[in-house]
C-alpha cells in the first residue's frame, strides 16, 4: 500500500477550553515516519486525531494525500487507520488474540470490502480472510506462537508491547495508507522503545506513512513535530484591550485624587480647623474635667 503524503500550515484546534494545539506546521513526504512530539496534556492526541481525520481543527489548513483538512474528512479516515489509542481502539481485556483479528477482519470485510467479496463463496471469504490476518501479524511483528496460549491468549495476558502490536496488527487488516499510533512510549523499556522504532521505521520502508505519538528522544531520520510550541494564546476577550495602557491608568489615577477626601476635614462645613484652633482646644478642656475629677476622687 502506498503510503500518502502530510502537510500542514498553521494547523490548530480550539475547544470549549482554550487551544488544544496551535501554529503547527507539517512538511512530510509519502511513506514518512512522523513524530508527534511533547508533553502530556499539549495537544499530541488532539493532533493525531485531526491528521487522521477525527477530529476537526479551526485554524489553518492541512492536506493529507490530496484531500484537504478539515473539509475532507471523510477521505482522510477511509485511507487511515488508528492504533493504541485510549478510548478509541481500547481492546477487550476478555476476548483472545484470535478473537480480536476474527472480529476485525469480519467488520472490514463487511464495511470496507466490495459487494463482489460479499458474494464469493464462503471457502474463498475464510481463506482471505485468514491472509490479512496473517500479513497484519507479520507486519506488526506479532508471533502467536510466542504467546502464552497463541491465539486464544487473552488481552489480559500480554505484555505491554505485545498488545501495542496487536493494535498495529488490527489497524493494518484495512491496508492503511496513513497509521497513526498513540504514546508508543507509554510504560515501555528503552529496549521496548527500541523494538517499537524498528517495528514503524518497517512499515514505511513497506510504503505505509506512520503518524506516531510519543514524549521525545524520537529517531533522527522522522520528521518532528511538537506540540508544545505553540505561540501566545490570544487576550480574555471580556477584557478590556485599552486597560493597561498608560492612558487609561492615567485617568484612573486622576479619578482616584478627584475622590479622595482630605483626612481631619470637616465635611459639613467645609472648614479645616487651623493648627491651634477647635481641636486643640477641645483636647485641653477634656484635660482639664479628668484633672478636676481626679481632685474631686482624692478628696473624697
Amino acid at each position: 500500500m502506498d503510503g500518502v503524503g502530510v502537510t500542514a500550515d498553521g494547523l490548530g484546534l480550539r475547544g470549549p477550553r482554550g487551544w488544544a494545539f496551535r501554529g503547527v506546521d507539517v512538511d512530510a513526504e509519502p511513506a514518512s515516519l512522523i513524530a508527534i512530539e511533547g508533553p502530556s496534556g499539549s495537544g499530541r492526541t488532539s493532533l493525531l486525531l485531526a491528521l487522521t481525520g477525527r477530529m476537526r481543527t479551526t485554524e489553518g489548513t492541512a492536506a493529507v494525500g490530496t484531500a484537504r483538512l478539515p473539509r475532507q474528512m471523510a477521505a482522510v479516515r477511509r485511507a487511515s487507520a488508528l492504533a493504541h489509542v485510549a478510548g478509541v481502539t481500547d481492546l477487550e481485556p476478555a476476548l483472545t488474540v484470535g478473537e480480536h483479528l476474527r472480529e476485525r477482519a469480519l467488520l472490514q470485510r463487511r464495511f470496507d470490502g466490495s459487494v463482489r467479496d460479499l458474494l464469493r463463496p464462503r471457502a474463498q471469504r475464510e481463506a482471505r480472510t485468514t491472509s490479512q490476518i496473517d500479513a497484519a501479524l507479520a507486519a506488526a511483528g506479532l508471533d502467536r506462537e510466542a504467546l502464552p496460549k497463541g491465539t486464544r491468549t487473552a488481552v489480559r495476558d500480554l505484555e505491554r508491547i505485545e498488545a501495542l502490536r496487536l493494535s498495529v496488527a488490527l489497524a493494518l487488516i484495512g491496508r492503511p495508507r496513513l497509521l497513526g499510533v498513540d504514546d508508543i512510549d507509554l510504560k515501555l523499556t528503552d529496549a521496548e522503545r527500541t523494538e517499537v522504532w524498528t517495528l514503524l521505521r518497517s512499515l514505511t520502508e513497506a510504503g505505509t506513512t506512520v503518524l506516531a505519538v510519543c514524549g521525545g528522544e524520537a529517531p533522527e531520520d522522522a520528521v518532528r513535530v511538537r506540540t508544545d510550541t505553540a505561540p501566545d494564546s490570544d487576550p480574555d476577550p471580556d477584557s478590556d484591550p485599552a486597560a493597561g495602557s498608560p492612558a487609561a491608568q492615567d485617568g484612573v489615577r486622576a479619578r482616584s485624587e478627584e475622590e479622595t477626601v482630605p483626612t481631619g476635614s470637616g465635611k459639613d462645613d467645609g472648614h479645616v480647623p487651623e493648627s491651634g484652633q477647635g481641636g486643640t482646644d477641645a483636647r485641653t478642656d477634656d484635660d482639664e474635667e479628668r484633672a478636676h475629677a481626679h481632685a474631686e476622687t482624692g478628696r473624697a
